[in-house]
């Protein structure tokens, strides 16, 4: 069925009922590598997008532009608020994009990359520059101590 055959309020009720997604306030701070996550992310919207208008206006494919509409303009913007971070020197001090190993109180020892906000995945051992773990060792050199998660937490490598 055509797209001429079917209601205007139908396509915007399926676009309205998925909500955009959230945009941080905080600067959009990306490693080289973040950058070109937001750009394959940018590139399968795009596709998702071109993909649903070529299937028309079926029921899922309705819903599938909406998600894809939503996609485009969540990594677009993404994609134009990117603030690039170069890897800086090496010289001991905990930054962005840098690494970071922990010794917690009960002997366990972690190692965490800081990275920005559409990079982090704690599972994969990275936190995002706006994390409280991360706010709390930016900065820091090894030897010296951060609290996290209410505990004392020192610092025992940086990379």
């Amino acid at each position: 069925m055509s797209v001429a055959f079917t209601r205007e309020e139908d396509l915007e009720a399926t676009a309205a009922d998925l909500a955009d997604r959230p945009i941080s306030p905080h600067p959009n701070l990306v490693t080289p590598e973040g950058l070109a996550l937001i750009e394959a992310e940018l590139a399968a919207a795009r596709t998702a997008y071109t993909a649903a208008q070529v299937q028309g206006s079926i029921e899922s494919d309705r819903t599938a532009m909406a998600r894809a509409t939503r996609d485009l303009r969540y990594w677009g913007a993404r994609r134009a608020s990117a603030q690039l971070v170069e890897p800086g020197e090496d010289d001991g001090v905990v930054r962005f994009g840098g690494s970071v190993s922990i010794a917690r109180e009960d002997g366990r020892t972690q190692t965490w990359r800081i990275v920005g906000e559409d990079q982090a995945d704690p599972a994969q051992g990275s936190v995002s520059y706006v994390s409280p773990l991360a706010r709390a060792v930016l900065g820091k050199r090894a030897g010296d101590e951060a609290t996290v998660a209410g505990q004392t937490v020192e610092i025992v490598a940086v990379d």
